[in-house]
């Protein structure tokens, strides 16, 4: 028997950032996940004071323009930090690694994964995450399959 819950709206939101070495050495995978919440510009906000807890220099965020990267105070900050941006085009996902790292959990680790509620689902994400954070090899490989000038070797 197959049971089937209907009209669920529960989600889990994540955000992540590939960050790569000025020397091209190293590669860090950081995330977080919200449980039945959306990010907004004040979550953005708080995952960027988190990376910036790891960084001395100042950083090249590469990111889309979506509106919750854009609001005022996340601007102050970037100024305060001195870190800079660089735009992804409109709608280019193939452009971001992130989306690599995103479609890898979904289609390996999360891919046949039925979770009963949300709390069980976001845990399962965390710890494949986690996981995949050690993977430091396949997370040069998301870099290397964007068509960006951005290489590691």
């Amino acid at each position: 028997m197959l049971r089937h819950v209907g009209r669920n709206h529960k989600k889990v939101s994540a955000i992540a950032a590939l960050c790569v070495s000025p020397d091209r050495r190293e590669v860090r995978l950081y995330f977080q996940l919200l449980v039945d919440e959306n990010f907004n510009s004040a979550a953005v906000l708080g995952f960027l004071k988190q990376l910036a807890r790891h960084f001395r220099d100042p950083l090249l965020l590469v990111w889309d323009r979506a509106k919750i990267h854009r609001g005022l105070h996340t601007a102050v900050f970037l100024d305060v930090m001195e870190w800079s941006q660089f735009h992804f085009p409109p709608y280019a996902p193939e452009l971001n690694p992130v989306e690599y790292v995103w479609s890898y959990l979904k289609t390996n680790p999360l891919a046949n994964l039925a979770c009963p509620d949300v709390a069980l689902l976001a845990a399962a994400g965390r710890r494949h995450a986690r996981s995949l954070q050690h993977k430091t090899g396949l997370l040069r490989s998301f870099i290397r399959h964007t068509p960006l000038s951005l290489r590691v070797c």
